[in-house]
């Protein structure tokens, strides 16, 4: 009982501290596989295998109604701590390797994602590409400042190189 407890009680702090929680069935995968599924997500999300009832008492001290009516089957969660896109895309990923593994439902920001949605998020760009992609654009835009800027200097020092040319000759 103590045990049972205790469990609830960690479940419920990491429902309340993570970014974004992945429910998914992983009935038919190996141990291998899960170690595998832990290894690959683990820089950004823990994995967790727990009871049915248990995630449900969890969820509901911690004010989580996303997975209401899906917890059924061998369930596990992905508590996310770390970037929320590249953990889906991991799951996506990782279920295209072994379709034993199902990705029910999520919720992100505080937000209830189907498992469609789910796929969506893990199609975007993981966080630290779209940082890249900006910071290029940033850059662009300075350069393209800076010739702005210095443009009409060289014209002018042009300019009069050329009147003094002129005069000279």
């Amino acid at each position: 009982m103590a045990n049972k407890v205790q469990s609830v009680a960690e479940l419920t702090e990491k429902f309340q501290s993570s970014t974004a929680i992945f429910l998914t069935e992983y009935r038919g995968l190996t141990v291998a596989q899960l170690k595998e599924l832990r290894r690959s997500i683990s820089a950004d999300a823990t994995y967790a295998v727990a009871k049915n009832t248990l995630i449900e008492i969890a969820a509901k001290n911690a004010g989580v109604t996303a997975f209401d009516g899906q917890l059924f089957g061998p369930t596990a969660l992905a508590f996310v701590s770390g970037d929320g896109v590249t953990v889906a895309k991991a799951l996506r990923d990782f279920a295209k390797a072994n379709p034993q593994l199902v990705v029910k439902t999520g919720l992100f920001d505080g937000a209830a994602l189907s498992a469609d949605e789910v796929q969506k998020l893990a199609d975007l760009e993981t966080r630290d590409v779209l940082l890249a992609k900006a910071a290029g654009m940033f850059k662009a835009s300075l350069y393209k400042a800076a010739y702005t800027f210095n443009a009409p200097l060289a014209q002018a020092v042009r300019t009069v190189d050329a009147l003094r040319a002129k005069q000279e000759g």
